[in-house]
């Protein structure tokens, strides 16, 4: 919400991730109620029980909240995709979102706006063609994700609430995330392009990133898929040099493509693939981005 509009209960899923704490220290900072949904017994009245994989919330909890935001999901990044592991991203994704929708539209005083997570990999692979939220779904593991993870959203948009999926590009900030596994590297001299550094990183920095989901939440004109990057997306490349030159650091090496293959596996099709995506519905809606080019976005979390 807006610094200016009245105090308000908001919930989020997801709270103490990358971006949802960012978001709840926000929120909180301008006088608003931040409730945290949690997987153990609640701590005290700021705190409300769920279980995202078996697609329980204490309903209860949720009563007088204006939003829910729900950004909860294990982590892409975080371990090899085996056959588990993506059974794992799949369910805290899709059975949370599902529950959670469930919950809000059957409240008595519903809220009036869910913002759901979601993700650039909706788009797959996009080469150097530029698109936005009217380009369609690709193919593989994560954009069939996506599709699932925002259809699971649906109860609670046919029950009338204003639902907004906000598709997130790759986060610059240095506490989590692809990024918080560059800068170290870069600040030790052994930074480089990924591949061939052709592919299209679609990049935002936190603090936009936390920006826009709040004007997802006070605009209510938006609905439906908006992409949270910046205006400007670079090859890796391109991205490469400017941590370099940021960082004051040499950026000599390169990972070639077999070789994260074989680290990486499945992952390394995200990190090599190539997102070209433009924040159409952001800036049509009057968003304005504080760190719209790659610089700045590496400066504001140095």
């Amino acid at each position: 919400m807006a610094p200016s509009a009245p105090p308000s209960r908001i919930a989020v899923a997801g709270a103490s991730g990358l971006i949802g704490s960012a978001l709840a220290r926000s929120l909180a900072a301008d006088g608003h109620e931040v409730v945290r949904l949690v997987r153990r017994a609640p701590r005290d009245a700021g705190e409300v029980r769920w279980d995202p994989e078996r697609g329980r919330v204490d309903a209860a909890g949720l009563a007088g909240c204006a939003a829910v935001v729900n950004l909860a999901g294990a982590g892409i990044g975080d371990r090899r995709w085996t056959a588990a592991y993506k059974t794992r991203l799949r369910d805290s994704r899709i059975n949370g979102t599902a529950a959670l929708a469930r919950t809000v539209a059957a409240l008595d005083d519903p809220p009036r706006v869910f913002v759901n997570g979601s993700a650039i990999a909706y788009y797959g692979e996009t080469g150097d063609r530029a698109v936005d939220e009217r380009a369609p779904a690709g193919e593989g593991f994560l954009p069939e994700l996506c599709v699932e993870w925002e259809a699971a959203a649906a109860p609670a948009r046919e029950a009338g609430v204003r639902t907004v999926f906000a598709r997130t590009g790759l986060v610059v900030a240095r506490g989590g995330g692809a990024w918080g596994r560059l800068f170290p590297l870069f600040r030790a001299g052994l930074g480089g392009r990924l591949g061939d550094g052709r592919q299209y990183w679609s990049f935002i920095a936190l603090h936009d990133e936390v920006a826009a989901l709040r004007h997802l939440l006070d605009h209510e004109d938006l609905s439906g898929p908006v992409n949270l990057t910046a205006p400007h997306p670079l090859t890796n490349r391109e991205i490469t040099v400017a941590m370099g030159r940021v960082l004051h650091r040499p950026a000599p090496f390169a990972v070639p493509a077999p070789v994260l293959r074989a680290v990486l596996g499945e992952l390394a099709g995200d990190v090599l693939g190539s997102a070209r995506i433009l924040p159409t519905r952001l800036l049509e809606s009057g968003f304005r981005f504080a760190f719209p080019e790659i610089d700045g976005a590496i400066r504001a979390v140095v």
